[in-house]
């Protein structure tokens, strides 16, 4: 999603917009794509990346590194994941919270 990418905020990383983000949720194709990466089935893009390197942290609860935006935009995208996709969140909580 270039468009997710676009916009550079003050860290030097992308920033999403919240209409970026509910576009990116809406697209299936897309999602699966970031949940192959994230389960590291699939090559990562610039936003999986961000997206595989963050959500770790923000699975258990602390991410120092994280903007209180990209917190909150993680935890919807995890939400989302959770009830569209029960069977990769479980592949994901187990592979990055040590959970099961």
């Amino acid at each position: 999603m270039a468009a997710a990418e676009s916009d550079e905020g003050q860290s030097g990383r992308s920033r999403v917009s919240d209409e970026q983000l509910n576009v990116a949720l809406s697209d299936q194709r897309y999602l699966r794509r970031q949940l192959k990466c994230a389960l590291g089935e699939a090559p990562c893009d610039p936003v999986g990346r961000r997206l595989k390197s963050l959500a770790p942290l923000v699975l258990r609860g602390s991410c120092p590194q994280c903007s209180p935006e990209e917190t909150r935009q993680i935890k919807k995208v995890l939400s989302h994941i959770q009830r569209t996709y029960p069977k990769e969140w479980s592949k994901i909580v187990q592979q990055y919270a040590g959970v099961s």
